[in-house]
């Protein structure tokens, strides 16, 4: 039987050492945890991806300095990872749409050479369940395919099922900034909508990813557009990486009647570990504290540091540099940081399965799921990157879920929707 190979990183801080003649509760939810991720088929809905790191030379069979490789699936014992077909908002114009398209079809190929060129032997594309768990039982990894924006479909419907063929199993119609097919979430900064929920062309997306078996996810397009989605799929949707609004008041997450639309539809929720929608308050505390520090070392280093947009303006030698200059003032920091007693605490697993908790009593244990949002912001004390993807099924062990629940939650509850979602795409077709 195949058997994971998990990087225990935190248990240090989870074990007590001292000698005893019986075990502690602590040995024994490690001891009950390690079995059972062994036996269950863990899957992220949300890594992204950046095509530079998918070449011949330079890829995911070596230890990347990303959050997600597959050294890292294998040393966590994360067994599936859907990589994301992420464009970026830009001008409704027939310029806009093409550049998004061969955006979008450059990161399809990335992940198909990923599977088919560089790493047939560890890692096959899966495009039902069914592959997930054949895959699985060979010992390899498993990649799936979402689509994260459906701008890159311009305005042509036949893109939908053209990028199904290419293996995306799932999509959501707009990121940050109103797309073609349905406004965006970030609309309710300003209260500036462009379509008050779907478009036109959003509703014939919407039944067009019905009939060819893609599942729609809801994670980005504002409350009004998920309400007509719901309404007009004849499929459960997914939210492939959004939180509890409840808990974390940000329009990324999903409120108690959004939650109700979803579990009414049969979908699911697939809860992200991303810092500022678990718990924002206490990520800006942590934040703000850190960056004190930080720019301490960076005066002291007399180093020029760029924000996200300064840096994307730089030539490839000047943002090599700076990454290497990046990642000694943070070790740095890091260092400083650990020697501070009560330094403002970071969001963790703790506050990741809160959620969870949450979303559980609101909705079901049938209706939620698990995502990292990896490399696209994601990450957590305790689950910063794919090696440390034990500890999320260590915590939920702690908090009483049985075995068939987390299995549930890692993986079961996304593929009972992939397949019902097939299965109206096969009733579709044989109608037409």
């Amino acid at each position: 039987m195949y058997k994971k190979s998990i990087l225990y990183f935190s248990l240090i801080l989870m074990i007590n050492t001292s000698c005893k003649s019986e075990p502690s509760k602590e040995d024994d939810h490690l001891t009950k945890a390690q079995a059972i991720h062994e036996r269950v088929i863990t899957l992220d809905t949300h890594c992204d991806i950046n095509v530079k790191n998918f070449t011949d030379s330079l890829n995911y069979t070596q230890d990347l300095d990303t959050q997600i490789t597959l050294p890292k699936m294998k040393a966590g014992g994360l067994d599936v990872a859907w990589f994301i077909v992420y464009t970026g908002q830009d001008s409704l114009t027939e310029a806009g749409y093409k550049k998004a398209y061969d955006n979008a079809m450059s990161k399809f190929n990335a992940i198909h050479n990923l599977v088919n060129e560089y790493a047939p032997n560890e890692i096959e594309l899966a495009v039902t369940s069914a592959d997930v768990k054949q895959i699985h039982a060979k010992g390899k990894k498993v990649a799936m395919i979402g689509i994260e924006n459906g701008y890159p479909i311009g305005l042509d419907v036949s893109n939908v099922e053209k990028f199904y063929n290419l293996g995306a199993r799932y999509m959501s119609l707009s990121h940050n900034g109103h797309s073609q097919l349905c406004d965006s979430n970030t609309g309710e900064e300003d209260d500036v909508w462009l379509h008050n929920g779907l478009s036109d062309l959003g509703k014939e997306v919407v039944t067009e990813m019905n009939r060819v078996g893609m599942m729609i996810d809801v994670s980005h397009p504002s409350k009004e557009a998920m309400k007509q989605m719901v309404a007009l799929s004849k499929a459960p949707i997914i939210a492939s990486h959004s939180s509890a609004r409840a808990l974390c008041n940000h329009s990324r997450n999903l409120d108690d009647e959004q939650l109700g639309w979803l579990k009414e539809n049969g979908g699911v929720v697939q809860t992200v570990a991303f810092k500022s929608y678990l718990n924002t308050e206490k990520q800006n505390a942590h934040n703000d504290a850190m960056e004190a520090i930080r720019n301490k070392v960076i005066d002291s280093l007399d180093i020029t540091w760029y924000n996200r947009s300064a840096f994307r303006a730089l030539d490839e030698t000047s943002q090599k540099e700076f990454l290497e200059n990046r990642k000694t003032v943070m070790d740095i920091t890091k260092e400083k940081i650990n020697q501070i007693e009560d330094f403002p605490a970071a969001v963790n697993v703790i506050d990741f399965v809160n959620h969870i908790d949450y979303l559980v009593e609101k909705i079901g244990i049938d209706h939620v799921g698990i995502s990292s949002d990896f490399d696209g912001g994601g990450g957590i004390e305790g689950w910063s990157d794919a090696s440390e993807t034990f500890n999320v099924t260590l915590e939920l062990v702690k908090r009483g879920y049985t075995e068939a629940q987390i299995e549930q939650l890692w993986s079961g509850n996304l593929l009972r929707v992939l397949d019902d979602v097939e299965a109206v795409a096969k009733k579709i077709q044989a109608e037409s």
